[in-house]
């Protein structure tokens, strides 16, 4: 493993046990923490480029069951209470719609996690060959998916952090 990856592995779990602790956290700490992290983490996506690995030759098996997803989904409702909605703006439908869209703060999370959990499962204690198809598979994902999920997330997560001390103002 080179150093991008071990960093991308070390943000990935940082990042998964943050949220499997989330219930342990008031709201305002779970948004300072996050708002470190996710920045963090997007940077070390971006640095798995890697064009040796093809990500077609890589898949990452979905350990994560529905029932652990929701659980983390709702804990994180739960610390973020109201604050949990916001208006999303990069939705595809937004184009053709005049109703603004809401979005949520824990279901993006969940869905952040949910490719990173797995991530870690793949490739805890697989040989190299192993670990370089998962890298490929999750840097695909991460552009085409969940990559966004995370820049989308940041607007509302930035907003709770510099605006913390005022709850009446919407997101």
């Amino acid at each position: 493993m080179n150093t991008n990856t071990i960093a991308f592995v070390g943000l990935c779990s940082e990042y998964c046990q943050t949220l499997e602790n989330v219930s342990q956290m008031t709201s305002n700490e779970l948004v300072q923490s996050l708002v470190r992290l996710l920045p963090r983490l997007y940077i070390a996506a971006t640095d798995l480029k890697n064009d040796s690995i093809d990500p077609n030759d890589g898949y990452i098996n979905a350990v994560l069951d529905e029932e652990y997803y929701d659980s983390i989904r709702r804990s994180i409702e739960g610390v973020l209470g109201g604050d949990d909605t916001y208006l999303e703006v990069f939705e595809e439908d937004m184009k053709y719609s005049d109703t603004p869209i809401g979005a949520s703060i824990s279901e993006s999370l969940a869905d952040i996690f949910q490719p990173l959990y797995n991530f870690l499962a793949m490739i805890d204690n697989a040989p190299d060959e192993i670990v370089d198809a998962a890298v490929g598979a999750i840097h695909y994902d991460f552009e085409a998916y969940w990559g966004q999920t995370l820049c989308n997330v940041m607007r509302p997560l930035h907003h709770l952090a510099v605006s913390s001390g005022n709850d009446d103002e919407a997101i």
